[in-house]
């Protein structure tokens, strides 16, 4: 299936919502690229104003040909000049103008970049094309060099005004049934972020074609806590290093869940067998690391299976996958939640082996009188656990 955000992508800029002036300033820099010699246009704004899509509708407005880099996956000079040299030298095979867009351009300001700021530079000084640049924050010192060669424009942050008014014309071309409430909570929620809004309408829908108002307040607030499968889309979808290394930074999750639902979901992903090996071999780095935690309590090992399980899977790939998945996770959670029950059951036997002075096999047989205890005598069952120094979850499951 595909997803929405490509399926609506604006053809053309009368479609652009929200954003008329930045609109104006890029066709007057395309359109008159000589007055404007030796400089770029470098985009800037939150996530999902519009950044990308922008330059796609002015290109396809003016039977342009677009060819798109991602800078972060380009840091240093070599591969600059590899990669957007030859795209600004040769001519477009069916002889059409061409527009370069060199999205996430502040992705080359990392500690890896080797003079791919300057190369890029000097190529804007010597390109007979357009070249677009997008930033989510072009103030960096770093990018000063590719300020100084740039037509500045920023992307407003859309009211939700806007926003509900293309979800509205989604929901009617897809189909979908909603309550007015149930639409306008989404919009606000999403905050100005346009591609949020859109990737929770078609999940939210996928199943029944209905939104409704309950369905919204299951969602966190976007910029509070994101759901698990916001996250794996951030790690499956983006190219962007440090969007995938964050993606579970406001996730309410323990991260032993979160591994098994990138687990479970790769291989509806990744289709590509070199992608899938690659991506695994990661996910299993990161496993041996949450092993040692666990193990020797070693945390400072913690930031090595985050990094893994985010941007070592989201590298895996050759490009971004377009087809859409509805991310789940049954039969691996089901493993984790069994897991969680019997290391409660084994954490209960070894303290009760330890004031018994018996072992820990002997004590696992004595649990289930134990359950019964906590179950019909609440007095005895605190004594119990306070001989025991029981913690308050583990009290809990031996009265569930």
């Amino acid at each position: 299936m595909q997803l929405w955000v490509d399926k609506y992508r604006p053809k053309n800029t009368k479609e652009i919502v929200g954003q008329e002036d930045a609109t104006v300033k890029l066709l007057g820099y395309v359109r008159e690229l000589k007055r404007y010699k030796g400089k770029a246009a470098l985009l800037y704004g939150s996530v999902g104003t519009g950044k990308t899509s922008l330059p796609y509708a002015i290109a396809n407005e003016l039977d342009l040909e677009i060819i798109e880099v991602n800078a972060s996956d380009f840091r240093n000079e070599d591969s600059i000049n590899a990669t957007v040299k030859p795209a600004l030298e040769q001519r477009s095979l069916f002889f059409r103008e061409k527009l370069i867009l060199v999205d996430e351009v502040d992705g080359l300001s990392g500690r890896e970049d080797r003079g791919g700021v300057s190369a890029l530079a000097a190529l804007i000084a010597k390109s007979k094309f357009p070249i677009v640049m997008t930033a989510n924050d072009p103030f960096d010192k770093r990018l000063s060099p590719l300020r100084q060669k740039s037509l500045i424009i920023q992307l407003r942050q859309l009211p939700h005004e806007k926003i509900l008014m293309l979800m509205e014309r989604i929901c009617k071309k897809e189909g979908i049934t909603y309550e007015p409430s149930a639409l306008s909570m989404l919009a606000r929620r999403a905050g100005s972020d346009l591609r949020g809004a859109i990737t929770d309408l078609q999940l939210l829908t996928y199943e029944d074609k209905k939104l409704e108002r309950s369905d919204v307040e299951e969602l966190s607030e976007r910029n509070r806590e994101d759901k698990l499968a916001d996250a794996l889309m951030r790690i499956f979808k983006s190219s962007d290093i440090n969007v995938s290394l964050n993606a579970l930074e406001n996730v309410d999750e323990e991260l032993d869940r979160c591994l098994l639902w990138i687990d479970e979901n790769l291989p509806r992903e990744y289709l590509r067998p070199g992608d899938l090996s690659d991506a695994y071999y990661y996910l299993s780095k990161a496993d041996i690391f949450r092993n040692r935690i666990k193990r020797w309590q070693y945390w400072r090992f913690l930031f090595y299976m985050k990094a893994l399980m985010t941007a070592g899977v989201s590298v895996s790939k050759e490009k971004k996958y377009e087809h859409f998945v509805n991310y789940s996770s049954e039969r691996v959670l089901k493993f984790w939640i069994a897991a969680q029950k019997y290391r409660k059951r084994n954490n209960i036997a070894a303290k009760i082996a330890m004031n018994a002075h018996t072992s820990k096999k002997k004590a696992l047989q004595e649990i289930p009188y134990l359950k019964i205890i906590f179950k019909k005598d609440k007095l005895m069952g605190g004594a119990i656990s306070q001989q025991l120094g029981l913690e308050k979850e583990e009290e809990d499951w031996l009265a569930a």
